[in-house]
This record gives structure tokens, C-alpha cells and sequence, in this order.
């Protein structure tokens, strides 16, 4: 427990410390059926500070929270959302997850390593990102997805998200941060309508939060090992 606890810097068990009573104080506070959503806020938080260490214990939670927040969009008919992390965000955690394991650094199980994309292949993922894209806009539209626009961009965000996980980029927690601000925006819709899914649009505040230290985190793992 004393090596677990070591892990962590003391900015990163104040990070996560903060971000798990904002949570559950948003939960008590506005949250009246949501029980879902607080275990997967909870998980997400937790996925996240992993995530942050280059730990492939983040992607393995993140496959538990993308079956969770699925259900949670399904409520709402956030189809959109739903959609994208059972037939995205999920499998490509799975394979992201596969892909930490299989690279790690110096054979340190609790760290990947840092991969940089040349220009070439950034060049394929933002034309693969868009055709997704396309194509996801209308299997959005044909289901009457609320909010259509948001939820559009919600899968750019995400695609592009999930594939530099896999890829091993820092960028990937940009990517994330980007998604979080559009999530952020659709659940304050749903919010409008049902005052207990503030909890939610706590939750990607908290997650934003998370991310855009992830990135930081990320590139400086890098340059360590890099030396």
C-alpha cells in the first residue's frame, strides 16, 4: 500500500482527491436517480489520473466506464454518445490497452512509452477522423440523435481521441480535453430539461481538468525519456 500510495505525486492524490469530492459532492447535491452516474464519474476520475501516469491501468478502466456512460447516454437518448463508446471508445480502449502492455518502457509494466506520429500518419488519422465523421453524421440523423450538431462533433473529438491512445501520443489527452468541452455543452442540455444530470456536466468539468494535466504530465514523461 505504501508503494501504491508513493506512485502518485502529492499534486496528483490532491488532483484526484479534489476531483472525487467535487464528484460526489455534485452527486448528493444535485443527483436524485443518477446512482450510475456517480460510479462511472468515479471510475472515469480514477481511469484518468492512470492514464495521466502512462499507466495501462487508465485504459483498462476506461472500458469500464465507456459500458457505464453508454447506458447513462442511452436514458437520455444521447444515441450519439452511445454509439461512440460501445462501438468506439470501447474497442479501441481494448486495443489500446494491448497496445501499453505490448510497449512498455524499459520493460516498465506501469509506464508506455511515448510514441510521436510524423506528419504522414497525423495527416491519415484527421482523414480518417473525418470520415468517420461523415458517415457517423447520418447514422446520427436517422436515429432523431438529440442535438445533433454537438453530438457530431462529440464523435470527431473522440475518434481522434481514442486513436492517439492507441497510438501512444500525448495529444490523446488534448483530444479528450477538446471532447470534454462539447460534452460539457450537451449535458448542459440535458440538464435544461432534467436538473440531476448537473452531476454529469460536473463530472467533464472535473474531466477537463484531468485531461488538459494529463497532456502536461505526458510531455514531460517524454522528455524524461527521451534523456
Amino acid at each position: 500500500m505504501k508503494k501504491f500510495l508513493n506512485y502518485f505525486s502529492l499534486f496528483e492524490k490532491l488532483l484526484w482527491l479534489f476531483s472525487t469530492i467535487i464528484i460526489l459532492a455534485s452527486f448528493f447535491l444535485f443527483s436524485n436517480d443518477g446512482a450510475l452516474s456517480l460510479v462511472a464519474s468515479l471510475i472515469g476520475v480514477t481511469s484518468l489520473i492512470f492514464a495521466a501516469k502512462a499507466n495501462p491501468v487508465g485504459p483498462l478502466l476506461m472500458i469500464i466506464f465507456s459500458i457505464i456512460y453508454a447506458v447513462i447516454s442511452y436514458s437520455f437518448r444521447y444515441y450519439g454518445e452511445m454509439i461512440t463508446y460501445l462501438g468506439m471508445t470501447l474497442p479501441m480502449s481494448v486495443f489500446s490497452l494491448a497496445a501499453w502492455l505490448k510497449n512498455p518502457y524499459k520493460n516498465k509494466k506501469s509506464e508506455v512509452e511515448v510514441n510521436s506520429l510524423g506528419k504522414k500518419e497525423t495527416a491519415f488519422m484527421f482523414l480518417l477522423t473525418a470520415a468517420v465523421t461523415f458517415a457517423f453524421y447520418f447514422i446520427l440523423k436517422y436515429f432523431n440523435t438529440a442535438n445533433l450538431l454537438f453530438s457530431t462533433l462529440s464523435i470527431a473529438t473522440s475518434f481522434a481521441a481514442a486513436y492517439l491512445t492507441f497510438r501512444r501520443s500525448a495529444y490523446y489527452a488534448l483530444a479528450y480535453a477538446a471532447n470534454d468541452v462539447i460534452l460539457i455543452v450537451l449535458w448542459c442540455f440535458a440538464t435544461a430539461e432534467k436538473t440531476s444530470y448537473i452531476s454529469v456536466v460536473i463530472c467533464f468539468v472535473i474531466f477537463l481538468i484531468n485531461d488538459l494535466y494529463g497532456f502536461f504530465n505526458w510531455k514531460r514523461i517524454k522528455h524524461k525519456q527521451r534523456i
